[in-house]
Protein backbone atom coordinates (compact mmCIF):
# COMPACT_ATOMS: atom_id res chain seq x y z
CA UNK A 1 0.00 0.00 0.00
CA UNK A 2 0.91 3.15 -0.99
CA UNK A 3 0.03 6.55 -0.03
CA UNK A 4 1.26 9.64 -2.24
CA UNK A 5 0.84 13.25 -0.32
CA UNK A 6 1.50 16.47 -2.82
CA UNK A 7 0.81 20.02 -3.07
CA UNK A 8 1.87 21.28 -0.05
CA UNK A 9 4.86 24.36 -0.41
CA UNK A 10 5.14 27.99 0.82
CA UNK A 11 1.94 30.21 0.94
CA UNK A 12 1.07 33.45 2.14
CA UNK A 13 -1.46 33.99 5.28
CA UNK A 14 -4.55 34.11 3.64
CA UNK A 15 -3.99 31.87 0.83
CA UNK A 16 -4.95 28.96 -0.22
CA UNK A 17 -3.77 25.25 -1.04
CA UNK A 18 -4.56 21.92 -2.67
CA UNK A 19 -3.61 18.96 -1.47
CA UNK A 20 -3.52 15.62 -2.98
CA UNK A 21 -3.14 11.80 -1.59
CA UNK A 22 -2.89 9.21 -4.28
CA UNK A 23 -3.70 5.64 -2.80
CA UNK A 24 -2.76 2.28 -4.36
CA UNK A 25 -2.53 -1.19 -3.58
CA UNK A 26 -5.84 -1.10 -1.73
CA UNK A 27 -9.38 -0.81 -2.62
CA UNK A 28 -9.35 2.71 -2.34
CA UNK A 29 -13.66 2.99 -1.63
CA UNK A 30 -12.99 0.40 0.83
CA UNK A 31 -11.14 2.80 3.09
CA UNK A 32 -12.26 6.12 4.90
CA UNK A 33 -9.70 8.53 4.46
CA UNK A 34 -7.63 11.20 6.80
CA UNK A 35 -5.57 14.27 7.02
CA UNK A 36 -3.27 14.77 10.08
CA UNK A 37 -0.75 17.22 10.36
CA UNK A 38 2.19 17.21 12.53
CA UNK A 39 3.77 21.09 13.44
CA UNK A 40 7.58 21.28 14.52
CA UNK A 41 7.87 20.28 18.64
CA UNK A 42 3.92 19.30 18.41
CA UNK A 43 2.33 16.24 18.66
CA UNK A 44 0.19 14.82 15.64
CA UNK A 45 -3.33 16.47 15.32
CA UNK A 46 -6.55 15.27 13.24
CA UNK A 47 -7.34 17.84 10.51
CA UNK A 48 -10.31 16.11 8.67
CA UNK A 49 -11.20 12.61 7.49
CA UNK A 50 -13.97 11.04 4.70
CA UNK A 51 -16.05 7.97 5.25
CA UNK A 52 -15.71 5.35 2.33
CA UNK A 53 -18.20 7.03 -0.08
CA UNK A 54 -17.69 10.48 0.95
CA UNK A 55 -21.06 10.78 2.73
CA UNK A 56 -19.47 11.63 6.37
CA UNK A 57 -17.09 14.42 6.55
CA UNK A 58 -15.33 15.43 9.92
CA UNK A 59 -13.17 18.36 10.66
CA UNK A 60 -10.85 19.26 13.76
CA UNK A 61 -12.50 22.79 15.48
CA UNK A 62 -9.28 24.90 14.24
CA UNK A 63 -9.93 24.27 10.34
CA UNK A 64 -13.88 24.17 10.15
CA UNK A 65 -14.87 26.36 7.72
CA UNK A 66 -11.70 26.94 5.99
CA UNK A 67 -11.06 23.49 5.01
CA UNK A 68 -12.63 21.06 2.90
CA UNK A 69 -12.20 17.26 2.68
CA UNK A 70 -13.16 15.21 -0.58
CA UNK A 71 -12.57 11.99 -2.54
CA UNK A 72 -12.65 10.59 -5.74
CA UNK A 73 -12.78 6.86 -5.63
CA UNK A 74 -12.83 7.04 -9.52
CA UNK A 75 -8.96 7.98 -9.21
CA UNK A 76 -8.08 6.83 -5.64
CA UNK A 77 -7.72 10.01 -4.37
CA UNK A 78 -8.53 12.10 -1.92
CA UNK A 79 -8.48 16.17 -1.44
CA UNK A 80 -7.68 18.78 1.33
CA UNK A 81 -8.68 22.09 0.14
CA UNK A 82 -7.10 24.52 2.57
CA UNK A 83 -8.34 28.33 1.88
CA UNK A 84 -7.48 31.28 4.38
CA UNK A 85 -4.59 30.14 5.45
CA UNK A 86 -2.80 31.18 8.68
CA UNK A 87 1.00 30.96 10.28
CA UNK A 88 -0.44 28.01 12.23
CA UNK A 89 -1.41 25.94 9.90
CA UNK A 90 2.38 25.18 9.06
CA UNK A 91 3.23 21.87 9.24
CA UNK A 92 3.88 18.66 7.60
CA UNK A 93 0.46 16.93 6.75
CA UNK A 94 -0.19 13.89 6.57
CA UNK A 95 -2.72 11.28 4.59
CA UNK A 96 -3.90 7.88 6.27
CA UNK A 97 -6.14 5.05 5.54
CA UNK A 98 -8.61 3.08 7.66
CA UNK A 99 -10.92 0.45 7.43
CA UNK A 100 -13.34 2.15 9.89
CA UNK A 101 -16.45 3.87 8.29
CA UNK A 102 -17.85 5.00 11.32
CA UNK A 103 -16.02 7.50 14.12
CA UNK A 104 -13.45 8.03 11.67
CA UNK A 105 -12.48 11.34 13.83
CA UNK A 106 -10.70 8.63 16.77
CA UNK A 107 -10.32 5.84 14.06
CA UNK A 108 -6.73 3.74 14.27
CA UNK A 109 -5.63 4.27 10.72
CA UNK A 110 -4.31 1.56 8.99
CA UNK A 111 -1.44 2.85 6.49
CA UNK A 112 0.17 6.50 6.19
CA UNK A 113 1.56 8.86 3.55
CA UNK A 114 5.01 10.56 4.50
CA UNK A 115 3.57 13.49 4.54
CA UNK A 116 4.11 16.75 2.33
CA UNK A 117 5.36 20.64 3.92
CA UNK A 118 2.98 22.97 3.89
CA UNK A 119 4.83 26.44 5.38
CA UNK A 120 2.53 29.52 5.88
CA UNK A 121 4.26 32.90 5.75
CA UNK A 122 2.99 35.70 7.94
Amino acid sequence: VQLQASGGGLVQAGGSLRLSCAASGLTFSRYSMGWFRQAPGKERAFVAAISWAGASTYYAEFVKGRFTISRDNAKNTVYLQMNSLKPEDTAVYYCAATTRNSDIRNAGYDYWGRGTQVTVSS
